[in-house]
């Protein structure tokens, strides 16, 4: 029997973090989420026009708040609806089935509904295209070897058309090619260094494929203690002087999912998280050095906030952080 999909776990995981929240503090982030929604219905970055990832991720931010309305709905579908999701490539073809998804969930419309009974099939055949000797999955037909992200968003994607991941235990080893001596995972082969964001792509894979054990979770523990920064949140990797809002969901999520909670320090993030990185407007940076926010980033800010949950529990105590 299949699972839910992780999306969709995670996504009833953030809702429900987010639900003690103020009506007031998630109308303010909704606001500044919405300003970003363009005439045709999908969302922008910064800059630019609207397109399918700046839209996952606003859509996503919207749900958890609890502030996706029936006429942002109805406009996100219009949109969807100028793709053919056929013709898109695995990081694009994964956000507009998960928002089609959404919109599914809130108004019962689908828009698969005349792609015909293969298109799971179909989609199946095209990412089989891109993966590659080693087990992974590449971006396009033009990669030779894989790579820890897009293999996440091409098991996502399976996930969401109702379909196990084709070979595991080669994706399995895959991962386990991937994992380097300091406890973490890297994006792509040659890389020595590991990264918190393919870490944490690296193990929700494993935790899919129940191929997460007891060393695994010991290598990761050290490789976040290493990455953790002086503020409280996790930076990209051990050489980067700075956390992120990325690398700080990433990285707690992990912590989470693994039971490292003595990796943590809840107290410390959450100042860091709303004296620094959230705006009194509405909205989340990357980091301090960052001098705006997007609905990426209000998706990562908004995303620590609910798997921290709304307030510290009286008398918390400190994580021992040895």
């Amino acid at each position: 029997m299949l699972r839910t999909p992780y999306l969709v776990r995670l996504g009833n995981r953030l809702a429900d973090g987010l639900s003690g929240t103020s009506p007031d503090w998630r109308a303010r982030h909704a606001e500044f989420v919405l300003s970003f929604q363009q005439d045709d219905g999908g969302f922008a970055g910064r800059e630019g026009d609207s397109d399918l990832y700046y839209t996952s991720f606003a859509v996503r931010a919207l749900v958890m708040l609890g502030q996706m309305s029936e006429g942002v709905t109805n406009s996100v579908a219009e949109f969807l609806a100028r793709h053919d999701p056929l013709r898109l490539g695995v990081i694009d073809l994964m956000n507009w089935l998960s928002t089609a998804l959404a919109v599914q969930v809130a108004t019962g419309q689908d828009l698969l509904e005349g792609f015909g009974a293969d298109f799971a099939d179909v989609v199946s055949a095209r990412l089989e295209e891109v993966r590659t000797k080693d087990g992974g999955y590449a971006k396009s037909v033009e990669g030779s070897s894989g790579s820890t992200y897009h293999s996440f968003l091409v098991l996502l994607t399976y996930q969401l058309l109702g379909k196990e991941v084709p070979r595991p235990n080669a994706l399995i080893q895959f991962l386990y090619d991937r994992q380097r001596d300091d406890g973490g995972f890297v994006e792509i082969a040659p890389m020595r260094r590991s990264g918190t964001n393919p870490t944490a792509a690296a193990v929700a894979i494993l935790q899919e494929l129940n191929a997460v054990d007891d060393e695994i979770r010991a290598d990761v523990r050290a490789f976040l203690k290493d990455v953790r920064g002086d503020e409280g949140g996790f930076q990209a990797n051990s050489r980067v002087p700075f956390t992120d809002s990325l690398s700080t969901f990433t990285g707690l999520l992990t912590i989470q999912d693994l039971g490292l909670a003595e990796v943590l320090n809840p107290q410390q993030l959450r100042e860091l998280l709303e004296s620094q990185l959230e705006f009194p407007t509405g909205g989340y940076r990357a980091a301090t050095w960052d001098e705006a926010a997007d609905v990426e980033y209000t998706f990562y800010g908004l995303g620590v906030k609910a798997l921290l949950g709304e307030e510290a529990p009286a008398g918390e105590e400190t994580a021992n952080l040895t």
